[in-house]
């Protein structure tokens, strides 16, 4: 069993830019919704106790926060892995995508998108890597992990996992106040808003 997260809201999310593997920090919002998804995997992980569970998450400083977060309330051991870190997206990093739209709106027809930044990666190199994490996991069976990972990287491993089309992985939803859950082939999904305000906590 996987549970798969993508981080929080960053900086970057709010002011409507590519972030690829730069840096950007979690918005108060995204500190509130990484809590909230501590808190639903506390209650999903004390539905199948085990002394196997663990929280693998990207090293980007997002996905690292928020993971940080969901430890602090599931008190699970927390390691990272660089193959589930987001796309590069080569020269578009911390441009805004308006701009880019405007200039290139061709690129923009389709999910497609994300694959056509100038020295970024291709879904191929993307698929390689999470597949291959994918790999090396336990069987099915033994698996209890809490995944903290990306936009694109999250999308790409679902499809992955449940050996989805190109275009049915692409076209998957990408919420940072969500969890999935990855067992017997199937994808489920568990929403689990913030319930305080941002602007507070």
């Amino acid at each position: 069993m996987i549970y798969l997260c993508r981080h929080g809201q960053t900086e970057f999310n709010r002011e409507g830019r590519f972030q690829g593997q730069t840096e950007s920090d979690l918005t108060a919002l995204g500190r509130a919704q990484a809590r909230a998804m501590g808190d639903l995997l506390a209650d999903l992980v004390a539905r199948e106790p085990s002394d196997a569970w663990r929280i693998v998450a990207s090293p980007l400083r997002r996905a690292r926060h928020t993971a940080a977060a969901i430890a602090e309330r599931t008190g699970l051991p927390l390691s990272f892995d660089d193959r589930l870190l987001e796309i590069s997206v080569g020269e578009w990093s911390g441009r805004l995508r308006e701009d880019i739209r405007r200039d290139n709106p061709e690129l923009f027809a389709s999910y497609e998108w994300a694959f056509r930044a100038p020295g970024g990666e291709t879904f191929e190199d993307v698929t390689a890597r999470v597949a291959g994490w994918l790999a090396d996991q336990a069987p099915e069976g033994e698996r209890r992990l809490i995944v903290v990972s990306h936009g694109v990287a999250g999308r790409l491993l679902r499809g992955a996992y449940a050996g989805l089309s190109r275009a049915d992985t692409l076209a998957q939803e990408v919420p940072q106040d969500a969890v999935y859950r990855l067992l017997g082939g199937q994808i489920d999904r568990f929403d689990c808003a913030p319930v305080e305000d941002p602007e507070f906590a």
